[in-house]
């Protein structure tokens, strides 16, 4: 969470310094800079580092924007003895940053050369970083800039507070406002003879932090207006930035209009940049390109809708669509060769009949329902692409949808609904056949009249078929159905009458049936306990939704999606995760699957102390793996999760045995961790023929 700044603070950097050669003692402004009381400070702080926070009785010497940032560099771990910032040498390693931020690097190059000949004997080096503060470029006065290797201020130095801790160029970019840090407020004693004044340069288009633009020397070359300097310097950078995508945006529209013939005035059309953001919108109302990843889009410049491919194929940009923009039309804008855009055109729907209306109405809520289901992996794909067939055809009466607990079976359930629908009053009615005890199926399922049983209301009751009548039932866990049901399940279907228990007159009901089940329902037959008649009546298309461990990349995207939700939800800003903890998550096999990752990232929201969330924040079972992963079947008797192999009916076993031996025979806390229901995890132990062992 950055902290801001006050006019206060901006006022001290514009009023004058003065010095004493023989105390040390100078004026920051209206704050009495004393170089001995500093380092007091520095020493006590350390000393008492318990108690580091800042005591609101005592006066301190040190300004509260140096304390605050000596607080998160302790905490931080970083070493106050140290005498240099990390460098990175590697030629790649350079190369890569150069490439990465060349559009920054462009910017300046006017400033920098400008300046660069005005500093030479003046002991000042003017530095460029990016938004990790690492600097990508270094001008100046050269014995300055010699002596500056000796702290690796220079290309490829670290200069962010969680490497070097409190500096010109990381608190600056801590605090997103133009900041000054002299001599001993520095946090490292190696640099504490440096003084350094940052200022964040920002992106024009969406004003994200790119980088910072920082004057350093030693400490006699301090001056007030030294943060003046960067930060007009930092505005400059900004203007050309601004200059450069302003042309960029220019070059893509004649790029798009050269390429677009069958383009039409009243299509809607967005330009994203080589980033994925939109950079010009046209024609696009709202709801259009809603539900992005983190919410609806409201169309503007400067959103990040996709990440564009490396190649310029557009077979590869229709790919990397997300699942709410697949009904638009995809162009590649390559400038001098390279891929550097893309052009999204929204056809015009032509309201030539009432007909055509209702099923734009319905495509946008099919559209919608699509973009409820984050991935792009192909097994993922090709599912979503069958229950989008059946929901437009009037030819398929059922679907069976078959996968793993948690894989959000449901969520295709809907979008059939949402496909099918003729009315907006059309209802969607859900069931879990493992909810319902044997007793109450026939109820539940049928309805029944009044005192047709003891228990039965006194009015009668209508059943799910009935309510359902003119919209989808979805029927979940249907594998769990008793085998005496099943006869009469079967000829509703086929007659599509329903009879209330109870009641000898029938009643018509129009409804599309969407079954899924976590069981293989061709081995429930082969045992005898699923009916074959009714498994071939259900299951005339099926899909299967592919686990989550199955799905590669999607996990990331996931964990996109659930972190920037839960965020928007609670009024909060999105969590950050290392890479080490990306590459956990997606090595991780997930017996739980989406619900499991759901729950981790809801539970991470809720516990994690800062926004930065790495490996250690995650739980045992998905860092234990990578430790174990040279372990060998026979001598591993550790309770980390064994890699199942073998059928879908094994892994499952093995996950719920690991589960168990997880949470020590809890079955609450093992149903939480595998996200099914208590009934559920009953009826599977039961299934597997797990005992559990612990107490």
């Amino acid at each position: 969470m950055k902290r801001e700044i006050g006019l206060n603070q901006m006022k001290i950097d514009a009023l004058p310094a003065r010095a004493s050669p023989a105390t040390g003692r100078m004026v920051l402004g209206n704050i009495d800079y004393d170089e001995r009381a500093t380092m007091r400070a520095w020493e006590n702080f350390l000393a008492d580092e318990p108690k580091c926070a800042r005591d609101p009785i005592q006066p301190s010497p040190v300004r509260s924007l140096i304390h605050d940032s000596w607080y998160r560099s302790a905490t931080g771990g970083i070493n106050a003895e140290g005498i240099e910032a990390p460098l990175s040498s590697d030629r790649d390693e350079i190369e890569y940053l150069t490439r990465a931020n060349a559009e920054l690097l462009s910017a300046a190059r006017r400033s920098f050369a400008s300046l660069g000949q005005l500093l030479d004997g003046t002991g000042a080096m003017l530095v460029l970083a990016d938004s990790d503060g690492v600097l990508i470029d270094a001008i100046g006065d050269k014995k300055t800039l010699h002596d500056g290797m000796d702290i690796h201020l220079a290309i490829g130095g670290k200069w962010n507070e969680d490497a070097v801790g409190t500096n010109g160029i990381g608190t600056a970019l801590w605090t997103g406002e133009p900041t000054f840090v002299h001599a001993a407020e520095h946090f490292c004693a190696g640099i504490k003879s440096w003084t350094c004044a940052g200022a964040p340069i920002r992106d024009p288009l969406d004003g994200k932090i790119i980088g910072v633009v920082d004057l350093s020397g030693y400490s006699p070359i301090f001056r007030p207006h030294n943060t003046a300097l960067v930060a007009a310097t930092a505005r400059q950078i900004e203007k050309a930035l601004a200059e450069q995508q302003q042309e960029q945006r220019t070059r893509l529209l004649e790029a798009f209009i050269s390429s677009a013939p069958s383009y039409r005035r009243k299509d809607g059309l967005v330009i994203v940049d080589h980033r994925g953001r939109a950079i010009f919108c046209n024609n696009v109302p709202d709801g259009e390109t809603t539900e992005m990843m983190d919410g609806p889009m409201e169309p503007g410049r400067g959103r990040w809708l996709m990440n564009l491919p490396s190649s310029g194929d557009e077979g590869d940009l229709a790919r990397a669509l997300p699942a709410h923009l697949r009904s638009c039309h995809i162009t590649p804008l390559k400038l001098d060769g390279d891929l550097r855009g893309a052009a999204l055109v929204f056809p015009s729907v032509p309201a030539v009949s009432s007909v055509t209306v209702v099923r734009a109405e319905v495509d946008k809520h099919l559209r919608d329902a699509v973009a409820m289901i984050v991935g792009n992996s192909e097994a993922l794909l090709a599912a979503v692409d069958v229950a989008c067939r059946v929901a437009r055809s009037n030819n398929v009466a059922s679907l069976l949808i078959e996968g793993e607990t948690g894989v959000g079976k449901e969520l295709f359930a809907r979008l059939v609904h949402a496909g099918s629908r003729r009315t907006a009053n059309d209802p969607f009615i859900a069931m879990n056949c493992g909810a319902i005890t044997r007793d109450l199926f026939g109820s539940e399922l049928f309805g029944h009249v009044a005192g047709a049983f003891t228990g039965a209301s006194r009015e009668g009751k209508p059943g799910v078929f009935e309510l359902a009548s003119g919209g989808v039932l979805s029927l979940d866990e249907i594998g769990e159905l008793p085998l005496e049901i099943q006869p009469f399940l079967l000829r509703v279907l086929e007659e599509r009458v329903v009879h209330r228990i109870g009641d000898s007159r029938g009643r018509p009901v129009d409804v599309r049936l969407v079954a899924s089940t976590n069981r293989d329902l061709k081995q429930e037959v082969a045992a005898g306990r699923f009916r074959r008649d009714l498994y071939y009546r259900i299951g005339a298309v099926s899909i299967t939704v592919p686990p989550l461990r199955e799905r590669g990349e999607d996990v990331l995207l996931l964990t996109e999606h659930f972190n920037r939700q839960i965020a928007a939800a609670a009024d909060g800003e999105p969590l950050e995760f290392s890479h080490e903890a990306l590459d956990a998550l997606r090595a991780y096999r997930w017996p739980g699957n989406v619900r499991e990752l759901k729950n981790l990232i809801g539970r991470l929201h809720v516990l994690a102390r800062v926004r930065d969330i790495g490996l250690h924040d995650l739980p045992e079972e998905i860092t234990a793996p990578s430790a174990e992963s040279s372990a060998t079947p026979d001598n591993d008797t550790t309770l980390a999760s064994e890699a199942p192999e073998g059928t879908l009916a094994e892994a499952e076993r093995q996950a719920m045995k690991n589960a168990l031996a997880a949470e020590g025979g809890n079955l609450s806390r093992v149903a939480a961790r595998l996200g099914i229901s208590r009934p559920t995890l009953y009826r599977k132990l039961d299934q597997y023929g797990i005992r559990r062992r612990f107490s």
